[in-house]
C-alpha cells in the first residue's frame, strides 16, 4: 500500500511514539476496504508499538471501510474511507498524538480543553482533494487525543455518498457535532473552542486589551503580513501580527509553481512555513481575530470585533482579498448548499451531477476542467465576449467533451428548492433573452475583491476598494503602511505580496527612527 519512500518516512514519524496504539479496522471485499487493510498491515510492520484488530473481533460496529485509533487513554480518532493524500498527515499526527507524543498546543489551549464538561462526538466530511479539510479534522483530533471525552471521526464525502446525500452535504469540510451540524468551511481550533466554550472569547478580549502598545502592528497573516512581520522583528521592533486566519487565500491553493526556488509546492504546506518562520522570531501571533476599525488617537489603536482595542506606533495594514461574489438572489442563500467557490474542496461532492463555473478566466478554466473528469457535466458562463483564460487551457477545456462555454452570460438568480442548488437563471447580453440551466452546483471564479470594507474613511481606495499606496507602502496615512493584494499593486502575486511587505515594513522601521527623532526634539524644546 505504501511504497518504499513512505514507508521511511513513517517509520521515522513512529520513533516518536511512547505507548502503544491499537488500529481498529472495519473492512468489507470492496476495493477500498482492502486497501485500508494493507495500509493498516503496513503501519505495524514499521513500529513494535502498533498493532491492528479487525472490529468484528470486537463486536463493535461503524462505518465500513474505516479504522479507529485508539491508545491507552481511551483516544478515539477514526477515519471512514482511506486516509491518504492531504488526510494522511492527518492520519500519522493521529499515530503519534494517541501514542503520547506530545501535542503542540499552548498550555492555555490543552487546559480549556480537558476542562470542556459533558462528551462531544464530531463527524468530518471531507474530500481527500480538499486542502483545507487536514486543518479541520487535525484540530479536533488533537481534541480527542488531549480528551478522552472527545472523538473525531474523518469521513471520506467521495466514499459515503449516501451520508452526504441524507445530510444535503454539498461544502466541505462539514463537521457534525452529536449530531447536528456544527461547522461548515475551514474552522481553526481556536474557533472550535471559542464555540464550545462560550467565555473564552471574553477572557480572550481581557488578555488583548491589556497588551502593551507595539511598535509595529501587522493586520493580517497571508504573504504580506507574515513578510512585513519577519522584517520588523529582525529590526527589533515589538511586533505583533493580528489575523483572523494565518495564511489569508494561499491556504485555498492547491498548485504553487512559481514561488522562485521552489519548484513546486501546495498552498497549505507554504502558509505552515510562512507561520512557522513567524514564530521563530518574537512576534506576537494573534489569530483568529478581525479588525473592524482604525482610529489615531496619539497612538494608532485597531479595534477587534470581540471589541478589544490594540495599540500601535504604526500599522501595517494586509489584509488579502476575498473570493468575488455575484451578488445575485439566491447565492447567499445556497452558499454552502450548491454554491461554492472552491473547486478542488467541494468538486468531488459533485460526482456524476451538473454543474456551472462562473467565470472564464483562468481560474474558472483551469475549475471546468478539474471538474469536468469528476461531474456529469460543466457550463462555463462568461460575462465578456470572449474568455480571458490562457489559450492552452482555452484549448484543452474546448477539446473535453462534456464542457459548454457560453459568452456574453449575464447570471441573474440562483434557483433552489430550499434545501440545495437547482439551477440557474442568465441573461444573454447580445440578445436580452433569458435561459434557465438546470444544475445542482456553482462554482463562482470570477476574481478576488480586496478586505478593506473596515477601512472606508480611513485611508485612500481606488474605486475597487484597494488601498492606495506608494513605492514605500506609505498610505495616505502617515504612520500607516500596507502590502499584499490588499492594496493598488500592479500583480496580485504571491512573491509580490511578500516583497511589498517587505517594503512596507522597511518603510515603517525608517518612520519610527524619524519620528523618534522629531518626538526627542519637541521633548528638549
Amino acid at each position: 500500500m505504501l511504497d518504499t519512500n513512505l514507508k521511511n518516512q513513517l517509520q521515522t514519524y513512529l520513533q516518536n511514539l511512547k505507548s502503544p496504539v491499537e488500529l481498529i479496522v472495519s473492512a468489507d471485499a470492496s476495493p477500498k476496504a482492502q486497501e485500508l487493510v494493507r495500509l493498516a498491515d503496513d503501519i505495524t510492520t514499521l513500529s513494535g508499538l502498533v498493532s491492528v484488530k479487525s472490529e468484528a473481533d470486537t463486536g463493535a460496529k461503524s462505518r465500513t471501510p474505516s479504522m479507529k485509533v485508539t491508545g491507552e487513554r481511551g483516544t478515539q480518532i477514526s477515519f471512514a474511507g482511506l486516509p491518504m493524500g492531504h488526510e494522511f498527515t492527518s492520519l500519522v499526527l493521529a499515530l503519534l498524538h494517541t501514542g503520547g507524543h506530545p501535542v503542540k498546543l499552548s498550555e492555555e489551549q490543552m487546559t480549556q480543553i480537558r476542562e470542556l464538561p459533558g462528551e462531544y462526538h464530531f463527524e468530518t466530511y471531507v474530500s481527500l482533494s480538499c486542502q483545507n479539510c487536514p486543518d479541520v479534522v487535525q484540530a479536533l483530533n488533537m481534541m480527542a487525543a488531549i480528551n478522552p471525552n472527545i472523538t473525531n471521526v474523518m469521513i471520506d464525502g467521495a466514499l459515503f455518498q449516501d451520508e452526504v446525500t441524507e445530510r444535503n452535504i454539498m461544502a466541505v469540510p462539514s463537521v457534525y457535532l452529536n449530531g447536528e451540524l456544527f461547522s461548515q468551511g475551514r474552522i481553526t481550533l481556536a474557533e472550535i473552542l471559542n464555540r464550545l466554550d462560550t467565555g473564552a472569547e471574553a477572557r480572550q478580549a481581557q488578555a488583548l486589551a491589556e497588551k502593551e502598545a507595539f511598535e509595529v502592528l501587522v493586520v493580517g497573516g497571508g504573504p504580506a503580513g507574515a513578510s512585513a512581520a519577519i522584517y520588523a522583528a529582525r529590526k527589533g521592533l515589538r511586533t505583533g501580527v493580528l489575523a483572523d486566519k494565518f495564511g489569508g487565500q494561499v491556504s485555498e491553493t492547491v498548485g504553487i509553481e512559481n514561488f522562485i526556488s521552489v519548484k513546486a509546492t501546495e498552498g497549505p504546506k507554504l502558509v505552515a512555513n510562512l507561520e512557522a518562520h513567524v514564530r521563530d522570531y518574537d512576534v506576537d501571533v494573534m489569530d483568529n481575530n478581525k479588525a473592524v476599525a482604525l482610529h489615531k488617537n496619539g497612538l494608532f489603536e485597531v479595534e477587534l470585533a470581540n471589541g478589544a482595542v490594540l495599540k500601535s506606533r504604526t500599522v501595517l495594514l494586509a489584509t488579502g482579498a476575498s473570493w468575488r461574489e455575484m451578488n445575485v438572489p439566491g447565492e447567499k442563500e445556497y452558499r454552502g448548499k450548491g454554491v461554492a467557490y472552491c473547486p478542488h474542496c467541494d468538486g468531488p461532492l459533485f460526482k456524476g451531477k451538473k454543474v456551472a463555473v462562473i467565470g472564464g478566466g483562468n481560474s474558472g478554466i483551469e475549475a471546468a476542467i478539474d471538474l469536468a473528469n469528476i461531474v456529469e457535466h460543466v457550463t462555463v458562463l462568461e460575462f465578456d465576449s470572449k474568455l480571458r483564460a490562457d489559450e492552452v487551457l482555452q484549448r484543452k477545456a474546448k477539446s473535453m467533451g462534456n464542457i459548454t462555454i457560453i459568452t456574453q452570460a449575464m447570471t441573474t438568480e440562483v434557483l433552489g428548492n430550499g434545501k440545495q442548488v437547482t439551477g440557474l437563471n442568465y441573461t444573454d447580453r447580445a440578445t436580452g433573452d433569458s435561459h434557465y440551466v438546470e444544475l445542482a452546483g456553482i462554482f463562482v471564479q470570477i476574481g478576488l475583491v480586496p478586505n478593506t470594507e473596515w477601512l472606508a474613511g480611513t485611508v485612500d481606495l481606488t474605486p475597487r476598494g484597494e488601498i492606495i499606496v506608494d513605492a514605500q507602502g506609505q498610505t495616505s496615512l502617515p504612520g500607516v503602511f500596507a502590502a499584499g493584494d490588499v492594496t493598488n499593486s500592479a500583480y496580485k502575486q504571491i512573491i509580490i505580496a511578500m516583497g511589498s511587505g517587505a517594503t512596507a515594513s522597511l518603510s515603517a522601521f525608517d518612520y519610527l527612527i524619524r519620528h523618534s527623532e522629531e518626538e526627542a526634539a519637541e521633548a528638549a524644546a
